[in-house]
């Protein structure tokens, strides 16, 4: 499914090679016609959780479940690749592999925390001989080297192990952690408890020993087992980042994690002194329910970015054809293209847009101007491959007064998108965009909009149908 999000319609000695140039030497024999052009992936074999991304030294860092020795999830490793850009990337040696007992069955996924020094820490879930999840802690060998090509296993390893009560095999990737105002580091790990969503959260004074909490940063009885938690804070004034450990006035934290194959968050305000997390609306509370994406969208990753004061998201995009299909391409996943991430005006949901490093892909310009568009017309852009196009587009429209109205002001816009398809016509809408459409347009997937009229203002509902697309 395509992300919903609009001007982006999709995309020492060391062992370093250019992505692009690997992947053409190492896929030349199997045609690649689903291969991305503009989204990260290693040279091949599978891909899945973005993992511990950092700006280290003047070089972007992007780690991410791996398995070296085929298409399916399995033997799983920590790849690296780094960029000076977050656009153009160069693949690195594997930063982690499974080879202790307290990480045999695989290293699975975790966060990057940068220490007041300056210098980086990983901790990450391992699988053990018993195939029990444990965090485990890594630093780097060099950390004079910007590129942290090599990293050494902390000799506490494992430094966390399931508590009482808590299910061995659901107790998985740590966040990245965050420092108190008493000097500790907080880190929230993923879990449930009676088959319900679970943020333990535990503290430290050196980062190497840590105690649990008398109770979760939060935990919710209306949902399934959490991964991939992220918490971090937003400011209320404008759109700069936020280091994680930020205190201060006039922000709210976010807390993210994953269930159900998608990326679910909520809003509230963190009491840095009681560790107490007070939500605007919790998981599931209402039918609007918010999440970052709504297309194929997991187990995102976000870190602050200090160089351009900016948080920045990354997501796995997983695959959606068969694993023989996999097999024969030779590689399955990628990573979403990199996104800021700041929180609305009125304070009651995230924003989303591409990085700006983004635009230095663009290229050949296709430019229109004052089109008028009447009702069930199609204006085709020449010029441009869809599949490869960042657009911009700018609608105008008049009579908004006439626009529907929302029967209530918290709506899924899933189930909103799903009832009024692109085959549904309304007083303001559908209008957007046809891609990846053949010539008789048989095959298309429609990204449109729709303005609905509530009590105080005006919303835009956006959506993309895929029941056309089927061969492209």
């Amino acid at each position: 499914m395509m992300p919903h999000r609009l001007g982006m319609l999709l995309g020492i000695p060391i062992r370093v090679e250019v992505a692009a140039l690997r992947n053409h030497a190492a896929l030349s024999e199997v045609s690649q016609p689903y291969r991305t052009a503009f989204h990260f992936q290693p040279s091949k074999n599978w891909m899945n959780d973005p993992n511990g991304p950092m700006y280290y030294k003047g070089v972007y860092h992007i780690f991410y479940q791996y398995n070296p020795y085929g298409a399916l999830w399995g033997n799983i490793s920590w790849g690296h690749a780094i960029s000076y850009d977050l656009i153009n990337w160069v693949n690195l040696d594997i930063a982690l592999i499974p080879n202790e007992p307290y990480d045999i069955n695989g290293c699975f996924s975790g966060s990057a925390t940068i220490f007041p020094n300056g210098e980086p820490a990983i901790l990450y879930t391992g699988a053990d001989t018993n195939k029990h999840q444990v965090q485990n802690l890594a630093f780097p060998k060099n950390v004079s080297d910007p590129l942290l090509t090599e990293w050494v296993k902390s000799s506490l390893n494992p430094i966390l192990s399931p508590p009482e009560g808590i299910d061995a095999m659901s107790y998985r990737d740590p966040s990245t952690a965050w420092m108190g105002q008493d000097g500790q580091w907080r880190v929230v790990i993923g879990s449930e408890l009676d088959h319900h969503g679970l943020a333990i959260l535990y503290k430290s004074k050196d980062f190497r020993h840590w105690i649990r909490t008398s109770s979760p940063l939060h935990s919710s009885n209306k949902t399934i087992m959490w991964e991939c938690p992220d918490f971090y804070p937003v400011s209320t004034n404008g759109k700069n980042g936020l280091d994680t450990s930020a205190i201060q006035k006039n922000i709210k934290h976010v807390l993210k994690v994953s269930f159900k194959t998608h990326d679910y968050y909520i809003l509230g305000k963190y009491d840095p002194k009681s560790d107490k997390y007070d939500v605007d609306i919790d998981f599931m509370d209402s039918r609007g329910s918010l999440q970052y994406d709504y297309g194929r969208f997991y187990a995102s990753k976000s870190f602050y970015d200090g160089h351009k004061k900016r948080r920045v998201l990354w997501s796995w995009i997983n695959e959606g054809d068969s694993e023989s299909d996999d097999n024969k391409k030779g590689w399955s996943g990628l990573q979403s293209i990199p996104r800021s991430i700041w929180l609305s005006e009125n304070g009651d949901q995230l924003v989303q847009w591409p990085v700006k490093e983004l635009k230095k892909l663009r290229k050949r310009k296709v430019h229109y101007k004052n089109k008028e568009l009447k009702g069930g017309s199609l204006f085709q852009i020449s010029g441009i491959t869809a599949s490869q196009a960042d657009v911009e587009i700018t609608f105008s429209l008049s009579n908004l007064n006439e626009a529907e109205v929302l029967t209530s002001d918290v709506i899924d816009p899933q189930i909103l998108c799903t009832q009024k398809n692109a085959s549904v016509s309304g007083s303001q809408g559908p209008f957007g965009l046809l891609v990846l459409a053949s010539k008789d347009l048989t095959e298309h997937t429609a990204v449109f909009f729709r303005v609905f009229r509530s009590a105080n203002s005006f919303r835009v509902l956006m959506c993309s149908d895929q029941k056309r697309l089927d061969l492209t």
